[in-house]
């Protein structure tokens, strides 16, 4: 298998709730939520999933939100990949129907930063110009910083516009992407409420 060939989508995450039963609430979101469309792996350090785009980021949002709904502070990171040379479909699951399995809320407000590698893309810098004008675009759009850019708005909206934006890198010969995540949610700097900028 060669870069770019596989069209496995995986993503690797952590939850981190800032709170003393941060066990139970992680392990309250993964029952709570159906991942019967993604295969799945959990150690001591993350979880990976793997199969289709849309239900890798179905079930991620899902279980973001199930467990910031809990209200307490909470931070979330991820690392999304495609075209991997070394994905293997025996551990993922390709071919299901693309039907969302989980409601996405609205949710509570989001800030995130992320980062977009679009590798072997000789005009690479061009896609991720591309997908800042796209936040820009869809309103979620935050801040430009070192080595990341920043994403704000309701967790539906936030992960909706991470879905379209990794799907829109691949292109060309060498849709091989990668693209990471790290998530704020219910922070105090926030200021309360879904509404704070």
């Amino acid at each position: 298998m060669h870069c770019g060939t596989s069209k496995i989508i995986g993503c690797r995450f952590s939850l981190h709730p800032m709170d003393s039963e941060f066990i139970s609430i992680i392990k309250g979101a993964l029952a709570e939520v159906d991942l019967s469309a993604v295969w799945r792996h959990t150690d001591d350090v993350s979880t990976v999933i793997r199969g289709e785009g849309p239900h890798v980021f179905n079930a991620l949002a899902a279980l973001t939100e199930k467990a910031a709904s809990h209200g307490k502070h909470m931070a979330m990171n991820a690392t999304f990949s495609v075209g991997c040379p070394g994905d293997t479909s025996g551990d993922s699951y390709m071919g299901i129907d693309l039907a969302a399995k989980n409601e996405i809320p609205e949710g509570p407000y989001v800030s995130s930063q992320f980062s977009l590698y679009p590798l072997n893309q000789s005009d690479y810098m061009e896609t991720i110009y591309r997908e800042i004008d796209r936040a820009k675009e869809r309103g979620v759009y935050n801040e430009s910083m070192h080595y990341a850019t920043g994403i704000h708005g309701s967790l539906r909206d936030v992960f909706a516009f991470y879905e379209e934006t990794f799907s829109e890198a691949q292109i060309g010969e060498h849709p091989h992407v990668v693209m990471t995540i790290n998530m704020s949610i219910h922070s105090p700097s926030h200021g309360g409420g879904t509404d704070a900028r």
